[in-house]
């Protein structure tokens, strides 16, 4: 058989849908004279077989609840989905923007970016982050299941994952938890093609792939990646099976590419013009660029019509369905008019009994009366449940036996639990949250960055969130941690300073579910704060005056537990006659979000000094040169958090001492 009966037609059958893809992708990339060839090239087979006879998708409704979802966690080779949505029929995917592949303002982005381009479930490209959203997305098809039945949530997820998904430590973490919850409607393809961008896998790994992921409980398959019924028959046995499915597919990468195929150099360059033209040839491809034949088409258009159809059924289905449940799947992740009412009363408990709660003891009440009023709801922990407050005494832990529950034992895997929120959170229906320590953030930071860009309403609960947790010393006290997590676009970092703030920040982060947050909690216990005006919801302006007015001879700004020192400190200065307001400011980013004039009349124009037991970076935005700032400039020390305090110079008289310096500059530099 010669070599180009061996690319073009194997068993009998064209494999025009699969050089399709392969056409496409090497079009593409070379077009931008920029991009990834190499795995779309050589996981065209898979892919064809999956999207054409397997995995059920609308393209006239790409967000259709009950589809299929696929995640392409390899997303440097996005040519492969965008040359699949594109022959699938998705409208906005269409030939103009494959020719505008990887340039400015199109929606075929280098990597794929959800919200960005129809048809991309999740954004890509940090390698691992995709398989663990994808378990994500596995867990919530689960828990929908169990809330509302086969009738509206009977799907799978599919991901196609690269040497390098595997080899990030996160792939072992979700790997792990799927096995144990026994995801058995997840479905891995690994490209097995044994090359990454410095050259053969054999320089840096050995791992028996195949037997760490029977070692965690799934059912697993090697086949010929170039083999279709090899490839149709691993995806009917995984399809059978309880047990989440690894489907090693050896491949070539650059498959069809005479002088390149099998090398690190398709992995990330354009084939050029002479090496199209052979590859072209090899596939029995004379079509011109971009330039897709109908019978090359015809599988994928057939896929598309048995898609619309299962859309179809199941909206009769829901048609008939009863009302009530009809209506709760509708409602989906929605806040609600009882989780509003159910914040009013626990936020008028605490203004009524002025509690003295560390606020993540306050954040645990706040979920005691949400968990109830909102059932989309779903809670969890890296192992910390008790230290977080992450559990309301209502939510049952979900588990292989039952998924009907609304709290995730995460274990201690803050890097998959975090990339496994944002899949709950794309999939749709539920609000997930997750706790751990703030000095673990970095575990989490790649999910949460993604979470930021791709608008998930992810909830990252972070306690202990400065040396005031004490004894445990340095390793695990945050001090630079809110300044990183504040340098994030689209991410909302919350500080409160008591019950009060606590119980506003969370009705912030729940009722935008298109903005991901952060709530930096603390250990110890903070009284509640005497406002001058209770009503008012100071968190959802991101800062406010605590106390003074615009009548003021300096501005103390606060944040979470030290905003009881700037309190002491304005108390201590007005005992000298200085005039100083107290500004608590829980939420930056929200605060940047008011008007003008609202925040020049929170911030004054008198001298400021910001406390905050955490790094300055980032507080000169509020400062002039003049003004001061009270807070770590190293890392913490073991010992009594009140000792710590006092050590590290962060209290009240300190906060004075700095405010009368201010005056003193600020009065002789004019």
């Amino acid at each position: 058989m010669s070599a180009t009966n061996t690319i073009a037609g194997q068993h009998g059958e064209t494999r025009g849908p699969a050089n399709a893809l392969r056409a496409l992708a090497m079009d593409a990339v070379q077009a931008a004279n920029s991009g990834h060839p190499g795995m779309p090239m050589g996981m065209a087979d898979v892919a064809a077989v999956m999207f054409t006879e397997h995995l059920i998708f609308d393209p006239t409704w790409p967000e259709w609840p009950d589809r299929d979802r696929f995640v392409l966690s390899a997303g440097h080779g996005s040519m492969l989905l965008y040359g699949a949505l594109h022959l699938l029929g998705v409208e906005a995917v269409s030939v103009d923007q494959l020719r505008r592949f990887r340039q400015l303002g199109a929606l075929t982005a280098g990597h794929p970016e959800h919200r960005h381009c129809p048809g991309v479930e999740t954004t890509t490209g940090p390698l691992g982050q995709g398989i663990a959203t994808a378990v994500g997305m596995a867990i919530a098809e689960r828990m929908a299941n169990a809330r509302f039945g086969d009738a509206f949530v009977d799907h799978r997820t599919f991901v196609i994952a690269g040497d390098g998904c595997l080899m990030e430590g996160i792939s072992h973490e979700a790997i792990d938890l799927a096995g144990h919850l026994r995801l058995g409607r997840l479905v891995v393809l690994w490209d097995d093609n044994g090359i990454s961008i410095d050259g053969s896998t054999s320089l840096t790994t050995s791992t028996d792939q195949p037997a760490r992921f029977a070692a965690a409980g799934w059912h697993v398959a090697s086949i010929d990646g170039h083999d279709r019924d090899a490839i149709r028959a691993a995806l009917a046995a995984a399809e059978q099976d309880p047990r989440p499915s690894l489907i090693a597919c050896r491949t070539t990468i650059g498959h069809g590419s005479p002088n390149m195929t099998g090398t690190a150099t398709v992995h990330g360059s354009p084939l050029g013009a002479d090496e199209v033209a052979a590859t072209r040839a090899r596939l029995a491809w004379p079509h011109q660029p971009f330039d897709v034949p109908d019978e090359a088409r015809e599988p994928w258009r057939a896929a598309s019509r048995r898609g619309t159809v299962a859309r179809l059924e199941w909206q009769r289905r829901c048609d008939t369905a009863d009302a009530e449940l009809l209506a709760s799947f509708q409602r989906g992740a929605a806040w609600t008019a009882e989780a509003e009412a159910a914040l009013a009363v626990v936020t008028a408990r605490f203004l009524a009994e002025q509690p003295a709660l560390a606020t993540r003891q306050s954040s645990q009440q706040v979920l005691e009366a949400l968990a109830g009023a909102l059932p989309s709801l779903v809670g969890g922990s890296a192992d910390l449940t008790g230290s977080n407050g992450t559990r309301a005494s209502s939510q049952r832990a979900v588990s292989a036996e039952d998924f009907s529950g609304s709290y995730v034992h995460w274990g201690v895997r803050e890097h998959a639990m975090a990339a496994a929120m944002n899949g709950i959170a794309l999939h749709g229906g539920f609000l997930p949250y997750g706790g751990s320590f703030l000095a673990f953030v970095d575990y989490c930071r790649p999910a949460i960055r993604l979470s930021a860009l791709m608008g998930t309403g992810v909830v990252y609960v972070m306690t202990h969130d400065s040396i005031g947790l004490g004894e445990d010393g340095p390793t695990h006290q945050p001090v630079e941690q809110i300044a990183s997590l504040r340098a994030i676009p689209n991410l909302r970092v919350f500080r409160p300073a008591d019950a009060i703030e606590t119980a506003q920040a969370w009705g912030a982060a729940l009722r935008d579910n298109g903005t991901p947050s952060v709530l930096c909690l603390s250990r110890q216990a903070l009284a509640t704060l005497q406002r001058q005006d209770p009503a008012t919801d100071g968190v959802a302006h991101g800062a406010y005056l605590v106390s003074g007015d615009e009548d003021r001879d300096l501005t103390l700004l606060a944040t979470g537990s030290e905003v009881a020192i700037a309190v002491a400190a304005a108390a201590a200065l007005a005992e000298n006659g200085i005039r100083a307001a107290v500004v608590s400011m829980p939420c930056w980013e929200l605060f940047d979000e008011q008007d003008a004039a609202y925040r020049a009349a929170v911030l004054g124009t008198a001298p400021r000094v910001a406390v905050e037991a955490a790094a300055r970076f980032g507080w000169d935005r509020w400062l002039g040169p003049e003004d001061r700032f009270v807070g770590m400039s190293g890392f913490g020390a073991s010992g009594p958090a009140a000792e710590l305090y006092e050590h590290f110079g962060i209290t009240a008289t300190a906060v004075a001492a700095a405010a009368r310096e201010a005056l003193t500059d600020t009065e002789r530099s004019h």
